[in-house]
């Protein structure tokens, strides 16, 4: 993942054509990676989510499935995907007995038990591949005194249906009342239902890394059961 930062920045941020830290120094070597960013302590932390989605369609727009050949590093979609099953697996037991679950999201969860190597497959195909993000939340991003937004944080980069990067910053950051809004911003996505399985994974893992029944879990409870509601 480090090393996929690195590259990114020697090879793709200089022609991404989105605002990211300027890269003063980029080195990857048998003892380790090294990277020299800018400053954004100054900008606000987030983004306004609406914002961000039409940021997200202008860089998959932008660059197409090309981008496999260009890049041919760049991590396909389906990685590790055997390892995120087995990690689900071992991980929903301990969190499906969660209050914050509505029961739509509760159901998703025990119906992604031993299918999470199908959703994964699923998602992958999902609409045409384009250079993603890859953990496109809005606390990976900042934003200027003039509104400019950044996108921190590369080190997920990949290429994969554009529309994976929606669902995430939709399932990571979103409340559900604007989710139409930050969908119409991205532009057409009409197979958002068909990532939001494999994208509720990671949510249900990341929610995995809070406390039951603290302000966090709830939030992630809430945005989950939205996304269960929209899968068909």
């Amino acid at each position: 993942m480090f090393r996929c930062e690195v590259r990114f920045y020697q090879e793709i941020a200089p022609v991404i054509g989105v605002r990211v830290p300027a890269c003063y120094r980029a080195e990857a070597t048998d003892d380790g990676t090294l990277l020299e960013l800018e400053d954004l302590s100054s900008w606000q932390p987030g983004a306004d989510p609406a914002s961000a989605a039409g940021i997200l369609a202008s860089l998959h727009a932008s660059w197409p499935s090309e981008t496999l050949s260009r890049w041919p590093w760049l991590r396909r979609p389906g990685a590790a995907a055997d390892l995120v099953a087995a990690l689900y697996d071992r991980t929903w037991p301990l969190i499906a007995g969660r209050a914050e679950l509505g029961s739509k999201a509760r159901d998703l969860g025990e119906r992604l038990a031993g299918r999470v190597s199908a959703a994964e497959s699923a998602a992958s195909t999902a609409g045409p591949l384009a250079l993603t993000h890859g953990d496109a939340s809005v606390q990976n991003m900042r934003t200027s005194p003039a509104a400019e937004i950044a996108m921190l944080d590369w080190e997920d980069v990949g290429i994969a249906p554009g529309v994976t990067d929606l669902a995430w910053l939709l399932v990571s950051s979103v409340q559900p009342d604007r989710w139409d809004e930050v969908i119409a911003a991205y532009g057409p996505a009409g197979q958002l239902a068909d990532v939001l399985p494999a994208i509720a994974v990671q949510g249900l893992l990341s929610m995995s890394d809070t406390a039951a029944g603290s302000a966090d879990s709830e939030a992630w409870g809430t945005r989950l059961d939205s996304a269960a509601a929209r899968i068909c």
